[in-house]
């Protein structure tokens, strides 16, 4: 304390007088300023003093009416055919004291005093003579030409001089790796683009923040112990791990684990999205690679996030652009290097996430450079539990809300849709004026992020309308008459976003999914298309998303998931994404036309199903589209007062309450939890 005392003592307005303070900032030099002072004294001796002496501009009527009336031209000399400069006699000079007012200094003695421009020469000769008749003394004017030498060499070398230095600035500067501009700007182009947070820029985010993700967690809070404390893990002889790589579906958290592993570690971090390493010019990825690990090196121990790496990393080799100079993979080579090249990287630990593992490199891939590899999945009952509870905090919510039917209302939602439900509940609430944020207002707003804003005025005929309802009412008696369906939560006609009619289902969160599960899901979905033929004897375009859907499932089952008796346990699907830029399918096309005919088989007897499944059940089928269209909106209350309890129902929830483990497994299929069938998009 004793020490800043003294120092702050020492301090002057006028500087260090007396050396007092060593420490304090002086100015830095810049030769710049000294260019800017030359500038200025340059155009002022130009623009004041260099005139201050020169000739008064004037016209010929007054040199016609004074001058030459009253003898006091010595000589007139034409400069060029332009100018005429007068000379005054040195006795005359003191009647003109008046027209070199202002100026900096008395007129010279020798001149040219005077000048104006004469037009023509022969006008000018004419009107001389003119003027000058019946004078004792005749003035005859002289001609001369002059050169701006100055000027001319200036105009003519001056912009390749202008053009040469500028270059040579430039590459000064880039060599010196001097910034002009900011981060981004032209001199810092092949400089690292990485925000460091340091001790002066701590990240506020922990793992308290985060939650869920309980095993992902467990993996890279090791990696902030190893950093704390290494002498831990090295007296055993482990060694730290030099990268992890975090891989999830969007919204599932990577991000936000990688902020809470910046706010938890007290070393050096480093963050950059992977698109930060491209640029248009050639050979700049690759140098802001090298930059960002020499920085690294510099600050080891230290944590370098690499966001959205996909963006540099994919695969080499399937670049589309065959035969040109791939910037990606320069860049993707300097980074492979820097990882674990013949330069080690002690202390240097790389974090990465991406949403698209299957076409990453796979030299980027292999241990040594990413020796974990985390996966980050949608979050099960449980973890959606944690969640809501991190993103309820905030909010003002009526005691009738319970966080665990919150979670059983949003299956195969990620943690970015969850904040995003809490959030439009909330605005839903204040719009409604409402003091707390009650348990239909998360309802709603599951209801908006899923379907899209109702569209109650959007014109449509009753002859559509009552088409819309018992094609909704197919797909709702359907799921309720079928074991493996998913449970029906609500049907609405009412049109919301793209559709004219939507069904809210509540997938089971299943990590495999069975052939009979499969099959039941088609049938429902074609629950639709079969209730119009049968009811209107014709069939519209409202079944666009459910024929789609349908598809795309009749060609994984027997294509991907070898559930075809003809085709056999074969799989086509190359889960390592290796093969984007194939031009040639994996089979024959005997084998291709046999898949084709599978398919086929496959979705006519799910469709034969649903007509029999419809017509067996015709009057309830009839009641349900007759209340949906006095409603508009039923539940499954209303399914079950028409159809009866569901059997399966029941035993699944007893196999549950027993298990005591609900929502434990994770999904696996990546069923859209509680969306709604998007089946009348085509019918618009």
């Amino acid at each position: 304390m004793a020490d800043n005392k003294n120092n702050q003592s020492n301090k002057s307005p006028f500087g260090n007088i007396g050396g007092g303070n060593k420490d304090s900032k002086k100015p830095k030099y810049n030769p710049y300023w000294i260019y800017g002072i030359i500038a200025v004294v340059f155009i002022v001796v130009q623009f004041y003093l260099s005139s201050s002496r020169g000739p008064v501009e004037t016209n010929w009527s007054e040199v016609k009416s004074t001058m030459l009336a009253n003898e006091d031209i010595e000589r007139i000399v034409v400069v060029n055919e332009k100018e005429a400069n007068i000379y005054i006699k040195k006795d005359r000079l003191d009647k003109y004291k008046g027209k070199f007012a202002g100026r900096f200094s008395k007129p010279s003695d020798t001149g040219p005093h005077f000048v104006f421009n004469i037009g023509s020469v022969e006008t000018f000769e004419r009107n001389l003579r003119e003027a000058q008749e019946g004078a004792t003394d005749e003035l005859l004017p002289e001609y001369k030409e002059e050169r701006n030498w100055a000027g001319e060499i200036l105009w003519t070398v001056g912009p390749f001089v202008l053009i040469i230095l500028l270059w040579w600035w430039i590459f000064r500067r880039m060599s010196r790796g001097a910034g002009g501009g900011g981060a981004g700007g032209i001199f810092n182009v092949g400089k690292s683009q990485a925000k460091i947070f340091d001790k002066d820029s701590k990240v506020s985010t922990n793992f308290k923040d985060v939650a869920g993700l309980a095993e992902a967690k467990q993996e890279v809070e090791e990696i902030v112990e190893f950093l704390k404390s290494p002498a831990k893990y090295t007296k055993l002889g482990g060694k730290i791990p030099k990268g992890a790589l975090l891989v999830g579906p969007p919204g599932t958290g990577k991000t936000l684990l990688a902020k809470a592993v910046a706010g938890e570690a007290n070393v050096p971090f480093f963050s950059m999205s992977g698109s930060d390493f491209v640029e248009m010019f050639v050979g700049v990825g690759a140098s802001r690679v090298r930059d960002l690990f020499k920085q690294a090196k510099e600050k080891a121990p230290c944590i370098v996030f690499i966001d959205e790496i996909d963006a540099i990393g994919r695969a080499r080799g399937r670049n589309p652009n065959f035969g040109s100079n791939d910037e990606r993979e320069n860049t993707l080579n300097q980074l492979l290097t820097e990882m674990d090249g013949f330069d080690t990287n002690s202390g240097v630990i790389i974090l990465a996430a991406t949403n698209r593992a299957d076409i990453l490199d796979r030299a980027l891939m292999r241990a040594g450079r990413f020796d974990r590899q985390i996966h980050v999945e949608l979050p099960d009952l449980n973890e959606r539990q944690e969640i809501f509870q991190v993103h309820l905090r905030p909010l003002k919510i009526n005691k009738d809300v319970k966080v665990e039917f919150l979670a059983k209302q949003t299956p195969g939602f990620s943690g970015a849709d969850i904040a995003n439900v809490c959030n439009e509940s909330a605005l839903i609430a204040a719009r409604k004026n409402r003091e707390a944020v009650g348990k239909q207002d998360f309802l709603d707003a599951v209801d908006r992020i899923i379907g899209g804003l109702e569209k109650k005025n959007k014109i449509i005929s009753k002859e559509e309308k009552k088409t819309i309802a018992y094609h909704e009412a197919g797909h709702a008696s359907i799921s309720w008459l079928l074991e493996h369906a998913h449970p029906l939560v609500k049907v609405t006609i009412v049109p919301r976003g793209k559709a004219l009619g939507a069904a809210w289902y509540l997938p089971e969160e299943r990590s495999i999914t069975t052939k009979e599960q499969l099959l039941d899901e088609m049938c429902s979905a074609l629950g639709g298309r079969a209730a119009e033929e049968l009811i209107f004897k014709r069939i519209s375009s409202g079944a666009q998303n459910d024929l789609e859907k349908v598809t795309k499932q009749a060609y994984a089952m027997v294509s991907i998931f070898g559930m075809s008796e003809k085709v056999g346990n074969v799989s086509f699907y190359d889960s390592t994404g290796q093969s984007d830029y194939s031009f040639t399918k994996p089979y024959s096309e005997k084998t291709a036309e046999l898949i084709d005919e599978e398919v086929k088989i496959i979705i006519d007897a799910q469709y034969e199903r649903a007509k029999k499944i419809l017509k067996e059940h015709a009057p309830g089928h009839e009641k349900l589209a007759k209340k949906l269209l006095e409603k508009e909106v039923i539940f499954s209350e209303d399914l079950e007062e028409i159809f009866g309890k569901r059997p399966w129902d029941e035993k699944r929830d007893l196999i549950m309450d027993n298990g005591n483990g609900i929502g434990t497994e994770n999904e696996s299929e990546k069923e859209t939890g509680a969306k709604p069938k998007d089946s009348e998009v085509a019918a618009e």
